[in-house]
C-alpha cells in the first residue's frame, strides 16, 4: 500500500525496530498461551513457580507491546506533520495559475478531510501490524500443535478473506465516491460563506443553491459513507462469526473425528479465541487505509510544485534597477469551446520613480497585465529584463519581490511586516496610519492589525499599508480607489502619489479616474489584449470618455 511504503521510505531503520518489537509482542503473547496450556492447564508440581512465571511473561509483554504501540504512534504523527508541512509548503511554492486551475474547495478539502484522514489511518497502524504478527505467530504455533487442523484452519481462513476482500472491495469503491461528493461540498461552503451577502439579498438563489446543489451532494455523500459503512459492518461481522465458526468445527473434527487430543482442541479454541479481537481490529483498519489511500491519491492529483524543505536563497537582481521592460510578453487563456483570449504581445518600458496609470474596458486584458508584470503570471513567450539582465526561471522568484500590490481580490493579513521581512517600524506604522486616515479606527499590537472588521475602501487603505511598509521597488494598484469615498480619493491622487514619486517609488495604477489623469507619467491603455501608449492628444481625449470605458 502506497500509505505504508511512504512511511517506510524515509523511516526504514525506526520502523525496522518497530517491526521488531511487534514481532517480539506476537511472540510473547504465543508464549502466554503456550505457558498457560503447558503449565497452568495441564498442572504444574509448584503452582507458586508457575504464577510467577506467569507474571513475568505477562510484564514482558506489557513493555514490549507498550513499547511497540508508542514508538509506531510517535512515528506516525511526525510522518503526518512533514506531510501537512510539506503540503502547505508545496501550496506556496505552486503558481498561482496552477492554483486557480485547482480551486479553492479542493485546496481546503485536502489540507483538512486528506491530512485529517491520514491521521486516522495512522492511529489504527499499531492495531493492524500488532494484529498481523499475532496471527503469524499464532498460526506457527498451531501449525506445530496439529498440521491436519492447521490445514483445516488455512482453508476456512482462506474462505473468510476471499469474501471479506469482496466486501472490503466495495467499501474502497463507495469511499472514493463519498470522497468525490466531499469536494463538491467545499465547493458549497465557499459559495455560502463567500457569497452570503448575494444570498441574503437572492432567497430564491439561496433555496436553489441549498435544495438543488448542496443538499443532492451532502445527499450523495451520506448514501455513500451509509454504503462504505454497511460493507464494512458486513467485513468484521463476517469475519467475526467464521472464527466462532472455527472454533466449533475444530471440536468437531477433534472430538468427533479423532484429529487431535481434547487438550489440543481445547488450546487451538483459546489461541483462536485470543486472535479473534486483533484479527477483528485488522479488519476494522482496512477502511481507514482505503480512504488514506483515496485521499494520498487526492493530493497527488493536485499536482503541485515538487517539495523543497526551506525557501532558499533569492537570485541577485540589480538593486539600482532603473528599466523594467516587457519585451513581447505573450499569454493565452484556453477555451474549452470556441477560441481562448490571447494577451500581447505586450511591449512597455517602467522607468524607476515613474507613475503610470493603466485604462482599458472589462475584458481587456488589464488585470492579466498586471500578473504578467508582477510574474504571478509566467508568459507563454517573450522575456522580462531588469536593465540588460533578463529574468529567466532561476530569478522569477526574485523578480516577483520587486513588487508589493493590492489587487481587487486582495487578503489582508494582520501581522505588519518591513523590509526583507522584518518586523514593521512602529513609528512608520503610526505615521502611516494617520496620513491614512485610519488612526482611530485600527489599533495595532504586538505587530498585529486588531481590527480588520472595515468598509471595502478602509480595508483597502490597510492593505496599502501592508504594501508601503515592506518597501517595495513598485507598487501595484488595481482599481485601488475606487472603493474610496472622494476626498480621501482626492488625498491620495493629489497628496499620496506625489510622496510615493518623491521617494522614488515606481506606481502602476490601473484606475478610471479621469480628473486625476495629470498626476500620472504617462497613461497606457489596455484593449483586446494590446497595450497602447496615449500622446498627448489622447490623453485629453481619455479624459472626456474615460467613464464608457468602465
Amino acid at each position: 500500500m502506497k500509505l505504508l511504503a511512504l512511511l517506510f521510505r524515509d523511516n526504514r531503520l525506526p520502523l525496522l525496530g518497530i517491526l521488531l518489537l511487534s514481532v517480539g509482542s506476537a511472540l510473547l503473547s504465543v508464549a502466554v498461551i503456550a505457558y498457560v496450556n503447558n503449565r497452568l492447564i495441564a498442572g504444574s508440581t509448584d503452582l507458586g513457580q508457575a504464577l510467577l512465571g506467569f507474571l513475568g511473561l505477562l510484564v514482558l509483554l506489557l513493555i514490549c507491546a507498550t513499547a511497540a504501540q508508542l514508538s509506531l504512534h510517535g512515528l506516525s504523527h511526525r510522518f503526518v506533520y512533514r506531510l501537512r508541512r510539506s503540503l502547505v509548503k508545496r501550496v506556496m511554492d505552486t503558481d498561482i495559475e496552477r492554483l486557480e486551475q485547482i480551486g479553492g474547495a479542493r485546496i481546503l478539502a485536502s489540507l483538512s478531510t486528506d491530512i485529517r484522514n491520514i491521521t486516522i489511518a495512522f492511529v489504527g497502524l499499531p492495531e493492524m501490524l500488532y494484529g498481523l504478527s499475532l496471527t503469524v505467530a499464532a498460526f506457527a504455533y498451531l501449525a506445530w500443535l496439529s498440521p491436519a487442523l492447521f490445514i483445516t484452519t488455512l482453508l476456512w481462513l482462506g474462505v473468510t478473506f476471499v469474501v471479506g476482500w469482496l466486501l472490503v472491495s466495495r467499501v474502497h469503491r463507495h469511499i472514493q465516491r463519498m470522497r468525490e461528493a466531499e469536494d463538491r461540498l467545499y465547493g458549497n461552503y465557499q459559495d455560502v460563506i463567500d457569497g452570503r451577502k448575494e444570498l441574503a439579498l437572492n432567497r430564491d438563489r439561496a433555496h436553489r443553491l441549498y435544495q438543488e446543489e448542496f443538499d443532492d451532494n451532502a445527499n450523495a455523500y451520506k448514501r455513500e459513507i451509509i454504503r462504505a459503512d454497511m460493507y464494512h459492518g458486513l467485513s468484521g461481522n463476517w469475519a467475526n462469526i467464521m472464527v466462532l465458526g472455527l472454533i466449533g468445527l475444530v471440536f468437531f473434527l477433534a472430538g468427533g473425528l479423532g484429529w487431535a487430543s481434547a487438550s489440543v482442541a481445547a488450546t487451538y479454541a483459546l489461541t483462536m479465541l485470543f486472535l479473534r479481537t486483533p484479527m477483528v481490529a485488522a479488519v476494522g483498519t482496512l477502511p481507514h487505509l482505503i480512504t488514506a489511500q483515496v485521499s494520498l491519491d487526492k493530493l497527488e492529483a493536485l499536482a503541485l510544485s515538487p517539495h523543497q524543505a526551506d525557501f532558499p536563497p533569492l537570485a541577485k537582481l540589480p538593486p539600482d534597477w532603473q528599466t523594467l521592460t516587457l519585451d513581447g510578453l505573450n499569454y493565452r487563456y484556453p477555451a474549452e469551446e470556441g477560441e481562448g483570449f490571447d494577451v500581447g504581445p505586450l511591449h512597455l518600458q517602467l522607468q524607476r520613480g515613474e507613475v503610470v496609470f493603466i485604462i482599458g474596458g472589462n475584458g481587456s486584458g488589464k488585470s492579466t497585465m498586471a500578473r504578467l508584470l508582477t510574474g504571478l503570471y509566467r508568459p507563454h513567450s517573450g522575456r522580462i529584463l531588469l536593465d540588460d539582465q533578463l529574468i529567466d526561471a532561476d530569478h522569477w522568484v526574485a523578480y516577483r519581490q520587486l513588487f508589493a500590490s493590492v489587487f481587487t481580490d486582495f487578503h489582508l493579513f494582520s501581522r505588519l511586516l518591513g523590509p526583507a521581512g522584518e518586523e514593521a517600524d512602529a513609528e512608520e506604522t503610526r505615521d502611516w496610519l494617520a496620513r491614512l486616515h485610519l488612526d482611530r479606527k485600527v489599533r495595532v499590537a504586538a505587530g498585529r492589525l486588531l481590527d480588520t472588521r472595515l468598509s471595502q475602501g478602509q480595508r483597502k487603505r490597510l492593505a496599502l499599508l501592508l504594501g508601503l511598509l515592506e518597501h517595495r521597488d513598485v507598487l501595484l494598484l488595481d482599481e485601488w480607489a475606487a472603493d474610496q469615498d472622494p476626498l480621501f480619493r482626492r488625498l491620495f491622487y493629489r497628496e499620496l502619489l506625489p510622496a510615493l514619486k518623491a521617494a522614488g517609488k515606481t506606481v502602476v495604477a490601473i484606475t478610471h479616474d479621469d480628473h486625476y489623469f495629470d498626476q500620472a507619467d504617462r497613461i497606457l491603455r489596455m484593449d483586446n489584449g494590446q497595450l497602447l501608449e496615449l500622446n498627448a492628444e489622447q490623453r485629453r481625449q481619455a479624459s472626456s470618455d474615460s467613464l464608457l470605458l468602465i
